[in-house]
């Protein structure tokens, strides 16, 4: 009987964990782990944090030893991309125009930063941050660089605003919406890092459109908002999002849009063919059963699991609770459940000492957590979103309480 072949798509942390849960689980098939980029799997979170600050080396944030990858016969197939799918012969075609046969395919290929489309966006100076390249070009301009701005409030955008005021660059923020953290979080949290960012100096500007990119000698010089004003800048960084990298499997025929779409499995409607991580539409019970893309590590790493443990023989349905995390100067965010939707918030703690958490409920159940410098909050109400909890707000906010002991009688997890 032939050797089954995987062909994973993506080196990311999706793509290189389901590689390494095949082998945990016993898969002893071909795995051929296909990558756009010439380096070896690595963390991404750090890239706008400890990498960009200095503070981590590349070789510190690798996800395995450049030796793992043979040693547990993997072969990656770095600096290559796919750019079709041909789901009935098993085959997919690299860019520069070969071929691979799979038996099984797996989609991890994440997402590319969402640029700007409008004048000036494709000026020296102007960065993403999602690669490792993006981020060393980005550093190798930084000792010629004095004002930076940052386009876009979200976590990549105040992440990279936090590493360079420490390095001391003059930083502004411009976000389109009302507050920053507006698609992820509560306004008192949002409010919360705003002042932050100011109090060491940031230009934190909200309700402020881009207009376009100023250059000169194809080199930024400023950022021009709505209103007429030009704001300054030797480099400007885009945080607005990214565009999941799927274009091949909808081509192909793959349900899909924002992402391509799957099932519990993570299957999509080719066959043979999964998606897992950034670039996987599935419908989440933690945001009530919407179809939702999850961009975070838990979901890359556990939607690999459900996965390998289906090609190994036993399909477990994904269902894992997700979680976040971001740090910002001394602060660290830890975030669990899904805030979208809640028509109640909790604030446990006292902002000023710089230590609380946001309660998020739903219908009166608790959806998420948001938690500064509170990691025991943070891992007490995990369980509390996996059993959407019912518990009075006035209990929730006595910091006297612990939560682990607030569990109620009748457990509801998410369905």
């Amino acid at each position: 009987m032939p050797t089954p072949k995987v062909v994973i798509v993506g080196a990311g942390h999706a793509g290189a964990q389901a590689a390494v849960a095949l082998r945990q689980r016993g898969f002893d098939g071909a795995i051929t782990l296909v990558g756009d980029e010439p380096d070896l799997p690595y963390e991404r979170p750090p890239l706008s944090k400890e990498y960009l600050s200095g503070a981590k080396s590349f070789e510190r944030i690798l996800l395995r030893p450049p030796t793992f990858w043979a040693d547990k016969a993997i072969d990656p197939a770095l600096s290559t991309r796919i750019v079709a799918v041909d789901p009935a012969a098993h085959r997919v075609t690299t860019a520069t125009g070969g071929t691979l046969g799979y038996d099984t395919l797996i989609w991890a290929t994440g997402g590319a930063p969402r640029r700007l489309s409008c004048d000036g966006h494709d000026l020296a100076g102007v960065h993403g941050v999602r690669t490792r390249a993006d981020v060393d070009r980005l550093m190798a301009e930084l000792p010629a660089t004095t004002r930076v701005v940052v386009i876009g409030g979200g976590y990549i955008g105040l992440e990279a605003a936090a590493v360079l005021t420490k390095l001391g660059k003059q930083v502004t923020v411009l976000e389109a919406l009302p507050r920053v953290l507006a698609r992820v979080a509560g306004a008192s949290l949002s409010r919360f890092y705003e002042a932050e960012h100011r109090a060491r100096g940031v230009d934190v500007r909200l309700e402020t459109q881009v207009a376009c990119v100023l250059g000169a000698g194809g080199r930024v010089t400023g950022v021009r908002i709505a209103t007429g004003e030009v704001v300054p800048a030797d480099l400007v960084i885009v945080g607005i999002g990214i565009v999941p990298a799927v274009a091949p499997l909808l081509a192909a025929g793959a349900a899909g849009g924002n992402g391509v779409a799957v099932d519990p499995l993570c299957r999509t409607s080719l066959p043979d063919v999964y998606a897992i991580g950034d670039a996987a539409l599935h419908a989440n019970p933690f945001a009530g059963g919407a179809q939702i893309r999850v961009e975070s590590v838990q979901n890359a790493n556990d939607q690999a699991a459900t996965v390998a443990r289906a090609l190994t023989g036993t399909e477990e349905p994904y269902h894992a609770v997700p979680w976040f995390w971001s740090n910002q100067y001394d602060l660290k965010l830890q975030t669990v459940g899904l805030s979208t939707g809640h028509d109640h918030a909790v604030m446990r703690g006292d902002p000023s000492t710089r230590s609380f958490s946001l309660i998020y409920l739903k219908h009166g159940r608790v959806i998420a957590l948001d938690c500064v410098n509170a990691t025991r909050d943070y891992v007490q109400g995990r369980a509390l979103v996996l059993r959407g909890a019912t518990i009075a707000p006035e209990l929730l906010a006595d910091t006297a309480v612990p939560l682990k002991e607030m569990m109620d009688d009748t457990p509801s997890p998410p369905e």
